[in-house]
């Protein structure tokens, strides 16, 4: 297919790994369309700039793609590129998820320099994360540990390692490995330790929804697979209200033409609820049913959506 169009801006944050990625749809682009300039616009979100307090008590997700759906508006950048888990599950009317990109590691991984696993740390030890979802689920099998906020970048949260500040953190294992840092990983956190985020390791690609010229180029880009599995994710957290506000953790694998989608979410009670289903895929719609059955499956233990799957997430109001 031949571009139509000449420039191509993609925003980005600032961030090493948030470039690495941007840089990568951009390589992949130039591939495809070698006649179009793809530049990179690099940005400071409101996420990357307040690093004192939990994502969840200053706004949530959103706060990491804000800025990039702005400069979208203004028609600064053509496209944004996010973690996929960094995106709210319902996006404005301006905008739309164009693609969703092959998927990395999924899984999470332990960082420590003295000790080779979460099993093996000493009753008491200090683990680093500010992810709600890590936290409950590190409480489920070691609620002897003390849990310490860890916020920044992925350079900044190493560096808090290094000083000695935590014995050991957890860090999503596709970040370290797309960034050339396997080796710090001690230990993968594989599925039945811990569920990842929803979308974790999938690279979104966000444009207006008016912009049908891009929706058609950005196809090349597409990973069905990996769209497949993060729509049962998706929607499952959408039944939820799944935010960073929510810790919920999910993870849907495709096999051929069979999904399996694996869920938890800890209540305010302590309790840690557990949900899987499976269903074979003839299409995106049935992904999406997977994903809201299995979120009925923990509304019938307990689970409480804590907004309607209808509500506008604050990302996508009027800036105040």
């Amino acid at each position: 297919m031949k571009s139509t169009f000449k420039l191509l801006r993609i925003a980005s944050r600032k961030s090493r790994l948030a470039l690495w990625q941007a840089e990568h749809v951009q390589s992949l682009l130039k591939s495809h369309y070698p006649e179009t300039n793809v530049d990179i616009v690099p940005m400071s979100t409101e996420g990357d700039r307040v690093l004192d307090r939990a994502l969840y008590e200053i706004g949530g997700k959103g706060l990491f793609t804000k800025e990039l759906e702005l400069a979208l508006l203004r028609g600064d950048a053509e496209i944004a590129v996010h973690s996929l888990k960094d995106v709210p599950m319902t996006l404005a009317e301006p905008f739309c998820l164009a693609v969703v990109m092959e998927r990395e590691d999924p899984r999470d991984a332990w960082v420590s320099p003295g000790y080779a696993s979460i099993d093996a740390l000493p009753e008491g030890a200090i683990v680093g994360t500010s992810s709600l979802r890590r936290e409950a689920q590190l409480k489920t099998f070691r609620p002897d540990l003390r849990i310490q906020p860890l916020r920044g970048n992925l350079d900044t949260r190493l560096a808090k390692l290094d000083r000695g500040e935590f014995d050991g953190i957890v860090l999503a294992a596709a970040g370290l490995k797309r960034l050339g840092l396997s080796h710090r990983i001690a230990q993968y956190c594989d599925t039945e330790l811990m569920l990842p985020a929803v979308g974790q390791a999938a690279l979104g690609i966000e444009c207006l929804v008016q912009r049908e010229d891009l929706l058609e180029a950005l196809q090349v880009l597409a990973h069905r697979p990996t769209q497949l599995e993060v729509s049962a994710e998706r929607e499952l957290a959408l039944q939820l209200g799944g935010s960073c506000r929510v810790p919920l953790a999910a993870h849907a694998k495709l096999d051929q033409d069979e999904m399996t989608l694996k869920a938890c979410i800890r209540l305010n009670d302590g309790r840690m609820l557990q949900a899987q289903d499976h269903a074979k895929l003839n299409s995106q719609a049935d992904a999406v049913e997977l994903g809201a059955r299995v979120a009925r499956h923990l509304i019938d233990q307990g689970a409480t959506p804590w907004m309607s799957p209808g509500e506008t997430p604050w990302v996508n109001a009027p800036s105040s």
